[in-house]
C-alpha cells in the first residue's frame, strides 16, 4: 500500500466523494452523512483534488484545501484524502482504476451531487466509470429533475435502482446508479467564494 492512503480491507464499502472543496462546507458534511447512511456505506473517501479540469480557474492551493476540510468534516469514519496526487492521476477514470487495482475486493461507489449527474456525459471516459463502479447520486437544490433527465441518466436509464434500494447499491455489479433525495442546503463553494471576493 502506498504511504499516505487510507486502510481498507477487502469487502468494506467505501464511498468517493471527489471534488475541489474549495472550500468545504456544511453542505458536504450533510450530504456526506445523507450517503453514509443511505447508501449504507462503511466509509467515505473525500478525494481533494489537485484541479478541476472542468473549472476554468484554479483552486485554492491543496494544502490549504484539505486544512479546511478537515476542520469541517469530522467523522471517525470519513477519510480527508489527496488521492489523486499520491497517485498522479487526473481524470476520474484513472483515479478510480487505480484505486480498484489497489484495493482488491474493496466495494468503491462514485458519489456525486445532482448537478454533476447533468455533465457526467462530459467526463473523460464517463461511461467506464459507470461500468467500473456503482455510482450514487445527491439530489441538490434545482438539479433534481435535470439529473434525472440528463443523457447520461437516460443512456444508464435501466441500470437506474429504485429509490426504496439505495442501501444496496454498494453491493450491486456495475453499470448500477441510484438517487436520493436529502434535506437540501443552498451551500455551494462557489457561493462561498463569491461572498470572499
Amino acid at each position: 500500500m502506498r504511504a499516505g492512503l487510507p486502510l481498507a480491507p477487502p469487502g468494506l464499502r467505501v464511498g468517493l466523494l471527489g471534488g475541489s472543496f474549495d472550500p468545504a462546507h456544511q453542505g458536504h458534511v450533510r450530504i456526506t452523512e445523507e450517503a453514509l447512511r443511505r447508501f449504507r456505506l462503511d466509509r467515505i473517501w473525500w478525494l481533494v483534488s489537485p484541479g478541476n479540469p472542468l473549472k476554468p480557474h484554479g483552486p485554492a492551493p491543496l494544502a490549504e484545501r484539505m486544512a479546511n476540510a478537515r476542520r469541517m468534516m469530522q467523522h471517525p469514519r470519513v477519510a480527508i484524502t489527496d488521492v489523486e496526487t499520491r497517485l498522479g492521476t487526473r481524470m476520474t477514470a484513472d483515479t478510480v482504476a487505480a484505486l480498484q487495482r489497489l484495493y482488491p475486493g474493496v466495494r468503491f461507489v462514485w458519489l456525486m451531487g445532482a448537478d454533476n449527474m447533468v455533465q457526467f456525459d462530459r467526463w473523460d471516459r464517463w461511461a467506464e466509470i459507470a461500468a467500473r463502479l456503482p455510482i450514487g447520486v445527491i439530489a441538490r437544490p434545482g438539479w433534481r429533475m435535470p439529473a434525472r433527465f440528463s443523457r447520461a441518466a437516460r443512456i444508464l436509464g435501466p441500470a437506474r435502482l429504485p429509490d426504496e434500494q439505495a442501501g444496496l447499491l454498494a453491493d450491486c455489479r456495475p453499470p448500477v446508479w441510484a438517487m436520493i433525495n436529502v434535506p437540501m442546503s443552498k451551500l455551494s463553494s462557489t457561493a462561498i467564494r463569491a461572498g470572499r471576493a
